[in-house]
């Protein structure tokens, strides 16, 4: 490294079994009333019910938003903080996937700076105020979200998915309990399971990275490839849960002290105008950017590929090739869809592609991957996954 590197996470971070249970005594250091900020179906799930009890075991009384839809908006942002201003509550808890989580950070953040979330963007206000405290608890194990300094909101106006970086979005405290997640369907599994790879991976790949992001982005990567197939097989598999569970919390470390690249970059765009969720946009995306990007990041696509297959002795280009192909295999497996087969009109994606590369560039996250694209390529590089073919074949390796 050539200059100092900063590494920011939670004040305090519980995983494990059974680590929902902490969320009263948690929120009692911390506040009296409780904005839970959260969706219809964690509440249908019992979820919200059981947060609430666990809070008034501990006498924090709490009200409910229950808002938040796919994707967070600005509007999502100014209804909840109208209740949590109108109840006076002096905390914030996420309870659901990173929709809720980043909406909770938004509002925490919003509750002792004011302003419009999107005035925040790219450093146009730094927040001059802590956030009020702010407890994430994710129910799938994939955005990371409980573990970065980053919320995305769309602005309704523009059809913009805005990613906004302060170190004042960091949740105060992460509760990650792999029995939450055994309610995801198995598309959810799926598509947040890849969602954690790529963060994994981008954060790896960053030209921002460094030996701590390295260390949690190779963990994640171990954690996640050789548990993603069995809890995508038997979500009851606690033992898969928790690791997949661990990965993704790993992830988000890395990724948000590493920054990620070109696939989110992308994936924005795609969520914004087409409402396609996160963690199925960066995972319909993955394998076309490695692709593109492989020429210039073999060597650590390399250590990638011999996760996916580690007793092979292989060249680094060849361990490159497995992990394009592995990672393509693993999608097909999964089902994940291309951006045609979500169901995008040939017509309305043509529409917009020159929007959506410009958009993406414009968000800076290409701007840290091994390879750059240029507003050409990029425009090329969607043409590719709008009907990207999955099927790969790995060289001189097991899966097929």
């Amino acid at each position: 490294m050539d200059s100092f590197a900063i590494f920011r996470s939670p004040q305090t971070v519980i995983y494990g079994r059974n680590a929902f249970g902490k969320i009263g005594t948690e929120s009692a250091l911390r506040g009296k009333k409780a904005l839970i900020v959260s969706d219809k179906i964690m509440d249908q799930l019992g979820y919200v019910s059981e947060c609430q009890t666990y809070l008034e075991k501990e006498n924090v009384d709490s009200v409910i938003y229950l808002g938040v839809n796919s994707e967070p908006t600005d509007q999502h942002v100014l209804d909840s903080l109208e209740i949590l201003r109108k109840e006076k509550c002096d905390l914030v808890i996420s309870l659901g996937g990173g929709s809720c989580i980043d909406t909770a950070k938004a509002i925490a953040t919003l509750a002792t700076n004011n302003g419009y979330i999107g005035d925040y963007r790219g450093g146009q206000i730094i927040a001059e105020n802590p956030s009020l405290p702010h407890i994430a608890i994710p129910t799938t194990a994939g955005t990371g979200s409980e573990a970065t300094d980053a919320t995305i909101i769309t602005n309704t106006s523009n059809d913009v998915k805005m990613m906004i970086k302060q170190p004042v979005f960091m949740p105060e405290v992460a509760i990650v309990d792999p029995l939450l997640t055994v309610s995801s369907p198995q598309h959810i599994t799926a598509a947040t399971g890849v969602d954690a790879l790529s963060h994994a991976v981008e954060a790896y790949l960053s030209k921002r990275s460094h030996p701590m992001t390295d260390a949690l982005a190779l963990s994640a990567m171990k954690l996640i490839v050789n548990n993603i197939d069995t809890a995508y097989d038997n979500g009851n598999d606690i033992d898969a849960r928790e690791a997949m569970c661990l990965g993704a919390l790993q992830a988000g470390m890395a990724f948000t002290n590493s920054s990620v690249c070109l696939v989110h970059g992308m994936s924005r765009p795609i969520g914004a105008l087409f409402h396609v969720p996160h963690g199925y946009s960066n995972a319909m995306l993955l394998p076309g950017v490695l692709e593109f990007s492989k020429d210039s990041c073999i060597d650590r696509l390399a250590d990638l590929g011999r996760i996916f297959e580690p007793d092979l002795s292989l060249s680094n280009e060849a361990a490159a090739d497995i992990a394009v192909s592995s990672v393509k295999n693993l999608c097909l497996k999964l089902g994940i869809p291309n951006l045609k087969g979500w169901g995008i009109k040939v017509e309305d994606f043509e529409s917009v592609v020159q929007k959506m590369a410009s958009d993406a560039l414009d968000s800076g996250s290409p701007q840290n991957n091994p390879r750059v694209p240029t507003q050409q390529e990029l425009e090329d590089l969607y043409h590719t996954c709008y009907d990207y073919q999955f099927a790969g074949t790995v060289v001189l390796g097991k899966r097929e």
